[in-house]
């Protein structure tokens, strides 16, 4: 499948503007208007006959088989392996995203190869049966890398292929898309960590440059934590003099609790990256500080990157 032929299915419902065809995309809370041939904010999406298409749609510029432990996710087939994928766009603009060179990148600006579902799923089962001989467990598959939900119509159509083949899915997201998206792909996920980078809309403000980016994620979670057959972990990062406060991480920590008290929290270090090279990584003391007022709220608070 093209990733016109899976917009066809998807894509937002285009509008005429004169003679020049405009389309809004409804995947995120952005909401791109597109001339024909344009492409969004998040350099995966283009406006195609009139229609907003995936225009990343299988093209692959990662693909590794990583710990389910890296993703992170800590109490879900722990000992396992996910054959992670990703491609390029997102839309946000985090200053100190650490995969800045596929997430802020467009079909041009990196290397990349197409890979089908049917491929995809043929090459993780392949993985899968390499993994049993050695002994050990091969889960499924991860969209992770880049911003999974830019082009989250190859995530449904592998999805599908993949618990066929009896594998599992796995999504790593900041968790910022529409609900249609969210509520489409749900149903598919076994297993989730979404970044809640900060319970302060300003700081999404700051990342994204739109509002209702926090609203979007907050629907998110809510959505995976009520869907029974989806495992569901959250990340924080904190970066210092942004959201390394304890009344911000107290009032995360207690929306979080209000959702489902079982969600397991990371509370993760940051390290200078991209356009956020003017500070330190954060003081590990300050991470562990946060991690226990989120103890206040939660059970189960994990440190990262210490």
């Amino acid at each position: 499948m093209t990733a016109a032929d899976a917009g066809e299915k998807d894509a937002a419902t285009g509008a005429a503007a004169g003679s020049r065809k405009v389309a809004t995309c409804d995947v995120c809370p952005r909401h791109c208007r597109l001339a024909e041939g344009a492409t969004g904010f998040c350099r995966a999406r283009a406006c195609r006959d009139g229609r907003v298409v995936a225009a990343n749609y299988g093209r692959l510029t990662s693909i590794a088989l990583d710990p389910i432990e890296k993703k992170p996710i800590a109490r879900w087939k722990p000992g396992s392996t996910v054959v992670s994928v990703g491609s390029y766009g997102c839309n946000l603009r985090c200053p100190f995203c650490q995969n800045w060179q596929i997430s802020q990148a467009g079909e041009s600006d990196v290397p990349w190869r197409e890979v089908t579902p049917a491929e995809l799923v043929s090459l993780a089962v392949g993985e899968r049966e390499r993994e049993q001989a050695r002994g050990r467990q091969m889960a499924g598959i991860a969209y992770t890398y880049n911003e999974p939900l830019v082009g989250w119509e190859y995530v449904r159509d592998c999805g599908r292929l993949a618990h066929e083949a009896g594998l599992a899915n796995v999504l790593v997201s900041n968790g910022c898309a529409g609900p249609r998206v969210v509520d489409a792909l749900a149903p598919l996920l076994d297993a989730a960590n979404i970044d809640l980078k900060s319970f302060s809309p300003a700081f999404y403000d700051a990342c994204a440059g739109v509002t209702g980016t926090l609203d979007a994620v907050r629907h998110t979670i809510e959505t995976l934590a009520a869907t029974p057959t989806c495992h569901l972990e959250v990340t924080t990062l904190v970066v210092p003099g942004m959201n390394d406060s304890a009344t911000q991480m107290r009032e995360l920590a207690r929306w979080l609790r209000s959702v489902d008290p079982a969600i397991v929290l990371h509370v993760t270090r940051f390290f200078p990256r991209w356009h956020l090279t003017d500070r330190d990584a954060t003081p590990r003391e300050v991470v562990y500080r946060l991690a226990d007022v989120a103890r206040e709220k939660l059970p189960c608070v994990l440190t990262g990157n210490c």
